[in-house]
C-alpha cells in the first residue's frame, strides 16, 4: 500500500513538473522572431499601377471582404468599394482574430511601416517585429509587379483613424503559436511579372497567388491554417455571410473528377456566366462581388487552370450546415 502511495505521489511530481515546464516553455515561446529578407519593392505614385492594385484589392485579391471595418458588410454584399480600416473578427477554435487597419494611417494602420516591411509581410508572412502571421493570405507568389501595385495602392488610400482591437488568443493557441505558427514563404522563385492571357498558367496563378480559391475549396485545419484534404477538392467550413452565428457552409470540390466535381460538365461560357450571376445563395461566403469583376479573359484563365487540374474523387455535400441551434 505504501509503495503504491509513493508510486502514486511521485507520478504527480513528475506530471506537476512537466506541465510547469510546458506553461514555462509555451510562455517563452509566444513572441519567436523569423528571419526573412526584405523584397526590393518600392511604392509607386504611377495611376495605372495604383489602378493595378485597386483592381486587385477590390477585385480577385478580394482584400476588402477581409478588411472591411464592421458595419460595412451590406456595401461589400454590393459590391461597393469600401475603406480597407480593418476590425472584421474571426472567430476560430484557438483565437479571436481581428482583421488589421490596411489604410495609411500613422496611429491605427499601415502609416507607418515601410515598403519592404508591407512586402516581407505579404510575401513572407513575417511581421516588422520579426513575429510570424497565420497564413491567411496568398501573395506568397505574387510576382514583383503584383506586390508593387497591391503596396502603391494600399499607399494611395485615404488614410482611417480606426483602431483595431488585439487578437484574444486562448490557452490553446498560446500551445499552438508557440510550436505550430511559421512563416510560409514563396513556393517557387520570385517571379518579376507574369503575361496576362488566357492560358491555365495565368488561370494557376489566379487561383493560387491571387484570388486564393486553393484556400477555401481545400479542407484545412482550423487551428493552423494548413491544408489537410487534396487541394481544389472542398470541405473546408467557412461562416455564412448572412447568420455567421448560426450557418456555416462546406465549400465544393472543383477539381474535374467527373461524379463529385461540382464544374464536372460545365463549358467555359457556363462558368463565366456564373460568375457574372453572382451571390445566389445568400449563404454563401465566397466573394461573389468582388470575383465578378474578372474579366472574361481571367475566367477563362481560371476555366483552363480547374479543367487542367488532377481530378479528385470527395464525396462531400457542400452547403448550407447548422451549426448553433
Amino acid at each position: 500500500m505504501k509503495i503504491a502511495v509513493k508510486i502514486l505521489k511521485w507520478t504527480g511530481i513528475v506530471l506537476a513538473s512537466l506541465l510547469v515546464i510546458l506553461i514555462i516553455t509555451v510562455a517563452a515561446r509566444q513572441h519567436r522572431t523569423f528571419e526573412a529578407p526584405y523584397p526590393d519593392i518600392k511604392a509607386s505614385t504611377d495611376s495605372s499601377i495604383i489602378a493595378r492594385g485597386r483592381y486587385i484589392a477590390y477585385g480577385p485579391g478580394h482584400c476588402a471582404d477581409c478588411h472591411h471595418a464592421e458595419g460595412s458588410e451590406e456595401q461589400i454584399l454590393k459590391g461597393e468599394e469600401v475603406a480597407l480600416a480593418g476590425g472584421k473578427p474571426f472567430k476560430l477554435p484557438i483565437a479571436n482574430i481581428y482583421v488589421r487597419n490596411i489604410t495609411p494611417d500613422k496611429e491605427t494602420g499601415i502609416g507607418n511601416l515601410s515598403d519592404g516591411e508591407i512586402a516581407r509581410l505579404l510575401r513572407y508572412g513575417v511581421r516588422p517585429n520579426g513575429t510570424a502571421v497565420i497564413d491567411f493570405m496568398p501573395f506568397h507568389d505574387a510576382t514583383d509587379e503584383d506586390l508593387t501595385a497591391i503596396i502603391s495602392f494600399l499607399r494611395s488610400q485615404q488614410p482611417v483613424k480606426h483602431a483595431v482591437p488585439n487578437h484574444e488568443i486562448f490557452t490553446l493557441g498560446k500551445v499552438v503559436n508557440a510550436f505550430l505558427i511559421e512563416p510560409v514563404g514563396p513556393s517557387m522563385p520570385v517571379r518579376k511579372s507574369i503575361a496576362r492571357d488566357t492560358t491555365a498558367n495565368y488561370g494557376k496563378y489566379i487561383a493560387n497567388s491571387i484570388a486564393n480559391c486553393v484556400g477555401c475549396h481545400t479542407a484545412r485545419d482550423m487551428m493552423t491554417g494548413a491544408a489537410i484534404g487534396e487541394p481544389f477538392s472542398g470541405g473546408m467550413q467557412i461562416e455564412s455571410v448572412l447568420e455567421p452565428e448560426k450557418y456555416a457552409m462546406l465549400t465544393p470540390n472543383i477539381t474535374p473528377d467527373p461524379t463529385t466535381g461540382r464544374l464536372a460538365g460545365w463549358s467555359q461560357d457556363q462558368f463565366i456566366k456564373r460568375f457574372r450571376q453572382g451571390r445566389i445563395n445568400p449563404h454563401s461566403p465566397m466573394p461573389w462581388p468582388s470575383y465578378a469583376r474578372m474579366s472574361d479573359d481571367e475566367l477563362k484563365a481560371l476555366y483552363n487552370y480547374l479543367r487542367s487540374l488532377k481530378p479528385v474523387n470527395n464525396a462531400i455535400k457542400p452547403g448550407l450546415i447548422t451549426i448553433k441551434q
